[in-house]
């Protein structure tokens, strides 16, 4: 039988550090970007999810855009951390308008604590749970992201584009991650010259 579950990371306002998801929008903002987020969820239970994220991203000369992002996720025993760098290039389409298209590259270091006391092995002999995992995985992932500055934006990517299978010790495939599609559109009202609302 196969099991599905949610396997990227729920991220929560994530237009603040959007290259995390998105790689084209590496290099959008005028100048060096920061952004840090951190969700607990269900604090207090055992096992709750726990996502931190961290970007970096900047032009580079009016083409080129250059970031890193940092995303540590924890669920239960697992507990997964990617390391990335992203590259874009963005073409001027006139009346302000730009699309960008994006690539990143890094790595997903994976380690399911199946002996960390965090799960109750009924049969001690299934091969499944004979030991815990610890692996690391090459990845890449591609996005476009079509705006106007501080106006309207729409982005589509797809940051893990490579099917991570996961062995054990023995060979055996004992489970695997798919290809998932991040999608967002946004659009910036200005209510006053200071105040700006970007659902």
């Amino acid at each position: 039988s196969k099991l599905s579950a949610q396997q990227d990371p729920q991220y929560t306002q994530y237009m603040y550090n959007f290259n995390v998801v998105n790689p084209a929008y590496a290099g959008s903002a005028e100048g060096l970007a920061i952004g840090a987020l951190y969700r607990s969820q269900w604090v207090g239970l055992d096992g709750a999810p726990k996502t931190g994220t961290l970007s970096i991203h900047s032009p580079v000369g009016k083409k080129v855009g250059l970031g890193l992002s940092l995303i540590d996720d924890e669920i239960g025993p697992v507990h997964e951390t990617n390391v990335y760098a992203d590259f874009s290039y963005t073409l001027e389409l006139g009346s302000e308008h730009k699309l960008a298209f994006g690539v990143k590259a890094g790595a997903t270091f994976h380690n399911i604590g199946i002996w960390d006391g965090q799960i109750e092995v009924v049969d001690e002999n299934d091969p499944f749970f004979a030991q815990n995992i610890d692996e690391v995985t090459p990845n890449i992932g591609a996005g476009a992201y079509f705006y106007k500055p501080n106006k309207y934006y729409v982005s589509v990517s797809m940051p893990n584009i490579l099917n991570a299978t996961h062995l054990d010790a023995n060979g055996t495939k004992i489970g695997s991650e798919t290809e998932h599609l991040f999608a967002a559109a946004g659009y910036v009202f200005s209510l006053s010259e200071n105040f700006k609302l970007k659902p």
